[in-house]
């Protein structure tokens, strides 16, 4: 099995590819995928809105399946726009932990949801 790098890299590639053979590019600017963006996010937040936690952590099937779709949407869109911003998610990801590991020591605030700043 590939690694998640490259498996990110080859669906970048399919996205840039599937943009492609539809003519889209002209509209993927940074500005436009951002929106688009929030778009989608706004969509997968539908599925949660007045739910209870438990029913948000128990969902039927069906809407499963819709919110994984929700998520693929979420993340194509991501993916582009890193792709039009030459921004190596991977790598981002990777620096945005070890960030959030200086930030938030795990002996410091296990169990505690307080941001940085706050504790």
């Amino acid at each position: 099995m590939k690694n998640p790098a490259d498996r990110l890299e080859d669906l970048r590639a399919r996205v840039d590819a599937f943009a492609n053979d539809r003519d889209w590019d002209q509209f993927h600017n940074p500005k436009n995928l951002s929106m688009a963006l929030a778009g989608e996010v706004g969509e997968l937040l539908e599925h949660f809105q007045w739910l209870t936690l438990e029913q948000a952590a128990n969902l039927p099937s069906a809407t499963r399946k819709e919110v994984a779709l929700e998520c693929a949407d979420v993340l194509l869109y991501l993916i582009r726009l890193a792709d039009k911003l030459d921004i190596d998610l991977v790598a981002a990801a990777e620096e945005k932990l070890e960030l959030n590991a200086e930030k938030y020591p795990a002996e410091k605030f296990r169990g505690s949801a307080a941001k940085y700043d706050k504790l």
